[in-house]
C-alpha cells in the first residue's frame, strides 16, 4: 500500500538523518583534535517502483565516510619532536603495549601527526601512547637498505638521550711558513718542531709530531729544501711519515713548493701533487694531510725568517653529550652533540597506499591498512608520490565549523520535514479508520 510506503520512507529519512547528525556532532567535537579527519554522511535513494500507476516510496539509505586524504592546516610549536606531514603520506607508529613484544610482529598504525616527547626508556612516544616507528642507522650515519613492502625492518625509534659521540681525525691540513734563511750557508740547521693535535676512534686526543729539519749547504747558494718526518703520538711516538721538500726560488713562484719526494723506504705514501696530499698511518687508521699543491702557496710556504703555522685545521671531534633531536624534511632524526656535531640515529619513511580513504579508522587519529585501502609501500619522504616531514608543527582538524553548523541547520530542518511526513501518514491513516463510522 503506497500509504504505508510513504511511512517508511518517512522513518528512513529520520535515520538517514539521525546518522548525519551524528558525524556533524563528532566533526564538530573534534574541532580542535589534531590530526582528526572529518567524516561525511551521503543520502542514497532506494526505488522500489518504476512506471506508471501507483508509485511506492522506497525511502533513502545512508553511507558514511571518513575523508583521510583530506589535510588539514599545519600549527607551529615549539617542540623539536611535533611532526606533520605536509602533503601526502603517513607516519608509521604503533602502540605503547608493542614495547613489551619481544620477538613478536608489532601493530602496525598510520598518523599524520602527532607531538612525540622521549619517556623514561627513551622512545618517542606521543601523549595517547603512540610510538614513532623508523629505520635504525648504522654507527656511521648511513641507513641499510629495507624492505618497502612490509613493515618488518622498522624498529619503535629509542633516543638514548645520555649518549656520548665523538668523529674521529681523518683528514688534516698543515698551513705553515718555514723561514728561508735556514737553509742558508752559516746556519744553525737546528730542527723546527710542530705538535698538531687530532682525535682517535674512540675520541681521545692524540698528537702527530711534525719536526721540520733544514738541509744547510757548506758553500754556495741556499739549498731550499727541508726534511719534515712524522711522528704519532697514539704510537709510542713511532716515525709514521717522511719527506723532502724543495721550494721555488725564481721569481714567479718564490717560495712555493716545487717538489715534494720521499727517501728510499720512507715512511708514508707518496705525495700526490693533484691533491697536494698525501696519506699516513696513525694508529687509528690512515690520516690525509694536505700541505699544498706545487707553485700554489695555499699550504707549506717558505718565505723570509719567520717560522709560523698559517692555517691548520683538521676534521673529527672530542667527545660530547646528545642536546637536541630533530628530525628534517626527509625523515632522518638528527641527534645534535655539544660539540657542534650532528648524527643520524634513524629515518623514518612515509607510507602511501591507493586509497587512503580505505584505511579503517582507530582512537588517536591512527588507521590501519586494509583490503580497500590496497598494499602499501613506504617511500623515503619527499620522494615519490609522497610529501616532507615538518617539525616543530602539528596538524590541525580538517573540521570546518562554519560548514558542520550549516550542515547541522539542514539536518535539523531535513528531519523535521519527514517527522512532518510521518505526522501526517498518521493523520490519512485516521481518516481512512474513521471510514468504517
Amino acid at each position: 500500500m503506497t500509504i504505508s510506503s510513504s511511512l517508511n520512507a518517512g522513518v528512513a529519512g529520520l535515520a538517514a538523518n539521525a546518522s548525519r547528525l551524528s558525524t556533524i556532532s563528532d566533526n564538530i567535537a573534534n574541532s580542535n583534535t589534531f590530526g582528526y579527519k572529518r567524516a561525511e554522511t551521503s543520502f542514497h535513494s532506494l526505488v522500489i517502483s518504476n512506471g506508471t500507476g501507483q508509485y511506492s516510496a522506497g525511502g533513502v539509505r545512508v553511507t558514511s565516510q571518513r575523508l583521510i586524504d583530506q589535510p588539514g592546516s599545519l600549527l607551529t610549536t615549539d617542540n623539536s619532536t611535533d611532526l606533520a606531514v605536509r602533503g601526502r603520506g603517513f607516519l608509521p607508529v604503533t602502540t605503547e603495549a608493542a614495547l613489551n613484544l619481544d620477538g613478536q610482529d608489532i601493530p602496525f598504525r598510520l598518523t599524520t601527526t602527532g607531538s612525540f616527547r622521549t619517556d623514561s626508556q627513551g622512545y618517542l612516544k606521543s601523549e595517547t601512547g603512540m610510538v614513532l616507528l623508523g629505520w635504525p642507522a648504522a654507527a656511521d650515519g648511513s641507513v641499510p637498505t629495507n624492505p618497502r613492502d612490509t613493515s618488518d625492518g622498522l624498529e619503535p625509534i629509542q633516543i638514548n638521550v645520555n649518549q656520548f659521540a665523538g668523529e674521529p681525525t681523518t683528514r688534516m691540513n698543515l698551513g705553515v711558513n718555514l723561514p728561508a734563511t735556514e737553509t742558508e750557508v752559516g746556519a744553525s740547521g737546528d730542527p723546527l718542531e710542530l705538535s698538531v693535535e687530532y682525535f682517535d676512534n674512540l675520541g681521545t686526543s692524540q698528537n702527530v709530531l711534525v719536526t721540520y729539519t733544514p738541509v744547510v749547504p757548506g758553500s754556495g747558494a741556499a739549498s731550499n729544501q727541508w726534511n719534515m718526518e712524522l711522528r704519532d703520538s697514539a704510537g709510542a711516538n713511532v716515525v709514521i711519515g717522511e719527506y723532502i721538500l724543495t721550494f721555488d726560488d725564481s721569481r714567479a713562484s718564490g717560495g712555493t713548493l716545487l717538489s715534494v719526494t720521499q727517501p728510499t723506504g720512507g715512511a708514508g705514501d707518496p705525495y700526490v701533487p693533484a691533491t697536494g696530499s698525501f696519506s699516513v698511518d696513525v694508529a687509528g687508521g690512515p690520516l690525509e694531510i694536505s700541505i699544498g699543491g706545487l707553485n700554489e702557496g695555499t699550504g707549506i710556504t717558505q718565505l723570509s725568517d719567520s717560522f709560523a703555522p698559517t692555517q691548520i685545521t683538521k676534521d673529527g671531534s672530542p667527545v660530547g653529550n646528545m642536546i637536541s633531536v630533530d628530525v628534517d624534511p626527509n625523515g632522518f632524526v638528527q641527534a645534535t652533540f655539544d660539540i657542534g656535531i650532528t648524527r643520524t640515529v634513524y629515518q623514518i619513511p612515509l607510507v602511501d597506499l591507493p586509497n587512503p580513504n580505505g584505511l579503517i579508522a582507530l582512537d588517536n587519529q591512527t588507521y590501519r591498512p586494509s583490503n580497500e585501502s590496497g598494499s602499501f609501500f613506504l617511500w623515503d619522504a619527499s620522494d615519490g608520490p609522497t610529501g616532507d616531514i615538518v617539525g616543530f608543527a602539528l596538524e590541525e582538524s580538517s573540521t570546518d565549523v562554519a560548514g558542520e553548523l550549516t550542515q547541522l541547520i539542514q539536518t535539523q530542518r531535513a528531519y523535521s520535514s519527514n517527522a512532518k511526513v510521518i505526522q501526517t501518514v498518521d493523520e490519512m491513516l485516521q481518516e481512512t479508520t474513521n471510514i468504517k463510522r
